[in-house]
């Protein structure tokens, strides 16, 4: 899903650094490595390149004697789980990979205390669904429980609860999960493991003229074709997710570097200001928290469907949804819900919280405020969705 940022025109935005003034800059950094890095050809974990991840990230903590905080967001858990449950082959059915992952996670969990603990660092695990995101309390309440660890200088190890989680709350990959807890924290920086360089211009499986991809914006439209989008054999692998998830990051400020998690002390080049692999670099400030919270839904209620005129309104002149300007409503919702404002063609053009519920919302559609009253029997908010509460697509 696309990254958000508020457009009223009275609000300044702060210019970005240069791509190398970031990392160098960078002292709040969400690293996540994916399975086929963390697990051993699929054979459970890898011991040895965990433990060359965590000597970097202590290297890190005090490296040119300045702090930095680290989060480690790991896949594995499903595959250790399978190791020690003696299967050879990927279960399909829910509640088994689903009790897979609960095995496993005793063992991902092991691995990164021991291996942080030799080079002493203290570690926590913490597990995360969409519901613990999409829930305004339970958000804060991970916020300030990640922050509160950070600050005691212990190295958060996030995955998915796949143990509860089911497809309408999963975030879908942890790569998506490594963006939003960099949009949650606030980091600086978000690190992306894998098994390839980086970025290329195209499939360099198939193309051998295909160069990588050094530095570019996160967001831009092209980097999507370069992976192929979603039917694609690279999109399938895994890159497409990647570009999606640097572009959610920068939504916070977070530029983004897609790296082989296999170069040699690439966590300690990245942060000396090496550029390495793909670094798709933020071209936004850090937007508040309430925002930032409204932007890193995946899941909606609903949607309200705006004519031209609304468009310009939220995009142009950053002002809030008023009900004359719908011209439709989609789903079943409440008052305080998130919802998308769409245009008539389907295109999402922002979100936020709905002042109103969806069959009250049908009632209002093309009305004036002056006609609520008698329409609903009471008056409330004049808007449909108020500025203050509405992130708008860039």
């Amino acid at each position: 899903m696309s990254a958000l940022a508020e457009r009223g025109p009275a609000e300044a935005r702060q210019a970005a650094p240069s791509p190398v003034q970031g990392l160098l800059q960078a002292r709040r950094i969400v690293v996540k490595v994916g399975s086929s890095l963390v697990t051993d050809e699929g054979r459970g974990l890898d011991e040895q390149a965990i433990g060359e991840w965590c000597r970097q990230l202590a290297a890190l903590m005090t490296a040119d004697g300045v702090r930095r905080e680290l989060i480690m967001v790991s896949s594995g858990a499903i595959a250790e789980g399978m190791k020690r449950l003696g299967w050879s082959t990927r279960p399909r059915e829910i509640h088994e990979l689903q009790a897979a992952a609960a095995v496993g996670q005793m063992g991902l969990a092991q691995m990164y205390e021991t291996k942080l603990r030799e080079q002493g660092l203290g570690s926590a695990q913490v597990l995360l669904t969409h519901a613990d995101l999409a829930d305004r309390e339970r958000y804060l309440n991970a916020r300030s429980t990640l922050l509160t660890l950070l600050r005691l200088g212990v190295v958060p190890v996030i995955n998915e609860n796949d143990t509860v989680v089911n497809d309408e709350i999963k975030f879908g990959d942890n790569d998506t999960l490594g963006a939003l807890v960099a949009n949650l924290v606030e980091a600086d920086l978000l690190v992306i493991l894998t098994d390839q360089k980086g970025l290329y211009t195209a499939d360099p499986r198939r193309d051998p003229a295909a160069t990588l991809v050094r530095e570019g914006r996160a967001g831009d439209p092209a980097l999507e074709a370069m992976a192929g989008g979603a039917g694609s054999s690279l999109g399938r692998g895994g890159m497409l997710t990647k570009i999606l998830a640097a572009k959610r990051a920068a939504g916070s400020g977070a530029s983004t570097v897609i790296a082989w998690g296999r170069e040699p002390d690439v966590l300690l080049r990245l942060a000396a200001g090496e550029v390495l692999g793909t670094l798709l670099a933020a071209q936004t400030a850090k937007q508040q928290a309430r925002k930032q919270w409204i932007a890193d839904h995946l899941q909606l209620r609903g949607a309200v469907v705006v004519d031209a005129g609304a468009v310009a309104k939220l995009r142009d002149e950053g002002k809030s949804l008023l009900p004359i300007g719908m011209v439709g409503v989609e789903g079943d919702f409440s008052r305080g819900d998130v919802i998308a404002v769409r245009t008539v063609e389907g295109e999402e053009i922002a979100r936020g919280l709905a002042n109103y519920a969806s069959a009250e919302a049908r009632m209002l559609c093309r009305r004036g405020s002056a006609e609520f009253e008698r329409l609903l029997g009471y008056a409330a908010e004049p808007e449909m969705v108020h500025r203050d509460n509405m992130v708008v697509r860039r």
